[in-house]
């Protein structure tokens, strides 16, 4: 299927490994044109050259830049000419006992997972309606749907953008601008064995203990890869996807056992 939106200029965040990196591939392969920002240049520079290999690529730039910072979103935003698309994403806060943060935990969390993609949101939106094409996606979590315990900054960070874009969404539609969330379950990312060797540490097992017993309550029998995650973005940002907003589509393998 051609997603129709090819020459489309598209800002992706943390797009230097993982998810983000995923994102940014798919739509390269779309022909799209991508600004990627993350904060670690040296991996930025080999998500760069990847994604410059891929066959049929556009442009590809990079911002090395913190977008959970004023000056880190003016950054990422300058280096695009216009944002057709924009793929919000950020690093989860740590996991944890809610007993043992700070409010400047919180502070930290709200800043990186639910007010930057506002900010970004809100620096591009208008022009996408007066252009009449926009297309926002916001990677979350599957904790905004079944809540984990030890992600308590997380879920709450998470589910504050979800209940922001789920007005906006409404009132962007009619032209042609939609906001979307997509919700990853378990995938293979430095985030997830991060939150397996925290699991790990507090029951005094092997990480790799933790990660088996994990994926072998999966349905689909593994964790995610960042392809098929990014080949979903690719699809919400696609011109055939204009009546879709305010979604959270639910990535997971089966692992949420609810109807709804």
């Amino acid at each position: 299927m051609d997603l129709g939106i090819a020459g489309r200029w598209a800002l992706v965040c943390a797009a230097s490994k993982g998810l983000g990196l995923g994102c940014a591939r798919a739509l390269v392969r779309e022909g799209v044109n991508v600004v990627i920002a993350a904060r670690g240049e040296e991996a930025l520079a080999r998500a760069a050259a990847e994604l410059r290999a891929l066959p049929g690529a556009g442009e590809v730039r990079t911002v090395v830049a913190d977008v959970t910072t004023e000056a880190g979103r003016a950054a990422a935003l300058a280096a695009c000419p216009q944002v057709d698309i924009l793929v919000n994403n950020a690093g989860g806060p740590p996991a944890g006992d809610f007993r043992q943060f700070e409010r400047a935990d919180w502070i930290a969390a709200l800043d990186a997972n639910m007010l930057s993609p506002i900010e970004l949101i809100r620096a591009t939106v208008d022009g996408m309606i007066e252009r009449g094409f926009g297309r926002i996606v916001n990677i979350t979590s599957s904790s905004v749907k079944a809540p984990i315990d030890i992600l308590g900054l997380s879920n709450g960070a998470r589910s504050g953008l979800t209940g922001f874009v789920a007005g906006l969404a409404r009132r962007t539609v009619a032209h042609n601008v939609t906001l979307n969330n997509l919700l990853p379950g378990q995938f293979d990312t430095d985030r997830l064995r991060g939150n397996f060797a925290y699991v790990a540490q507090q029951q005094g097992v092997d990480a790799g203990q933790i990660a088996e017993r994990k994926r072998t309550h999966i349905p689909a029998g593994r964790f995610g890869n960042a392809d098929e995650f990014g080949a979903a973005c690719a699809f919400l940002c696609s011109a055939q996807a204009g009546y879709i907003t305010g979604q959270n589509l639910l990535i997971d393998g089966g692992a949420y056992p609810g109807t709804f």
